[in-house]
């Protein structure tokens, strides 16, 4: 049961995150990096300490009490991964909802699942994955098929992408609904943001002694059930604030060169619509998280979790990319490609929970002896 309610809350989560690009296309007359950071404030600042309050009480004493150290190094894997998040929102304007996020939540996916197992390989700690351990398992050895089979995935979609762009290029395709389209800009965008933004991840594990005194507090008022499903609230307000450091001060940038500070009080601009539909993609995008800490008390912040995590984000992004006709006027072959990506992917999401479900038996067959 942990492992089936851990799916559905990383489902819900990736739902959230695949979703919360949509308002954004209902913000008129502002450039793109002023509607970003509207929402960006929402997401990184004012959000994340709000759900910590609803969820972690004295979470602000948490915090106080935790090591500069592990502050400052959870802040750092923000920065980077604020760069991640930066370049996904370009990333999804030159190659679209469904390919953009495919081809950075994909290798967000690998580099993000893999790496802390290679790490926990080297320095060994209670509770972690390693590499080691996947590799000579059998739950781990389907965990790391299902993680081979998403970069299959991703290749295969890549691949429809190349396709998409050849027919814009001779005007097979529907070019107004594909007007932002730029395929090679795209995906060397993508590929930046998929690596560094895994530092999330990363910055999970950096904070994890906050989460583990938000468990501890919870566990001693609630005994017997279970870990705490908000732990992970507290990590990610620092975090965020490391996302929010980077992302206002490219904006900001972006706002001066592009001489678009007038943005935010435009009057010719629909002002309160577009700052409400920032809002709402603002707090929809913080809510995967929300959603992942839950998934992640249930199933442990390793390999499995981050990788269902982000393919189901890849199936609902992908969902909306067929929903908002961005592949409409594309050949039927280019479609089918991408469809038999997304099934890849798909397939690789059960293969992971089916790892996971090999490992919750032992786990609870070695506790009941």
């Amino acid at each position: 049961m942990q492992v089936i309610f851990g799916v559905i809350f990383h489902f819900i989560g990736g739902f959230a995150s695949g979703s919360f690009y949509i308002p954004y296309k209902k913000v008129k007359r502002w450039a793109w990096e002023s509607y970003w950071i509207v929402g960006g404030i929402f997401s990184w600042l004012i959000v994340p300490p709000l759900a910590a309050w609803l969820t972690i009480p004295h979470f602000t004493e948490i915090i106080h009490d935790t090591s500069g150290n592990i502050l400052l190094l959870t802040y750092f894997f923000g920065l980077l991964w604020g760069i991640g998040g930066l370049t996904y929102g370009l990333g999804v304007r030159y190659l679209g909802v469904s390919l953009g996020s495919t081809i950075i939540l994909g290798l967000c996916a690998v580099f993000g699942s893999l790496i802390p197992s290679v790490y926990y390989n080297f320095f060994p700690k209670d509770g972690k994955d390693s590499i080691t351990t996947l590799a000579t398992t059998h739950w781990g050895q389907l965990v790391l098929l299902g993680i081979g089979l998403t970069v299959v995935g991703i290749v295969i979609c890549g691949w429809a992408g190349t396709m998409k762009e050849k027919e814009l290029s001779a005007g097979k395709a529907d070019v107004e609904d594909n007007k932002d389209y730029r395929f090679g800009l795209g995906i060397a965008v993508a590929i930046v943001s998929g690596v560094l933004s895994a530092c999330f991840n990363f910055g999970i594990e950096a904070g994890k002694t906050m989460a583990d005194s938000a468990n501890a507090i919870w566990m001693a008022a609630h005994h017997g059930q279970g870990n705490f499903l908000f732990q992970n609230n507290v990590v990610y307000i620092i975090i965020l604030w490391g996302g929010l450091t980077t992302n206002f001060i490219w904006c900001m940038v972006l706002n001066a060169r592009n001489k678009t500070f007038a943005d935010y009080t435009d009057k010719k601009a629909p002002l309160l619509k577009n700052y409400i539909f920032c809002a709402l993609a603002g707090t929809t995008w913080f809510l995967q998280f929300f959603f992942y800490g839950m998934g992640e008390s249930r199933m442990g912040n390793g390999a499995s979790s981050w990788i269902l995590h982000m393919a189901f984000i890849i199936l609902i992004a992908n969902a909306w990319g067929l929903v908002l006709k961005e592949w409409k006027g594309v050949s039927k072959k280019a479609l089918t490609t991408v469809i038999i990506g997304i099934l890849v992917i798909i397939l690789s999401v059960l293969i992971v929970g089916k790892g996971n479900s090999i490992k919750d038996k032992e786990i609870t067959a070695i506790n009941s002896k």
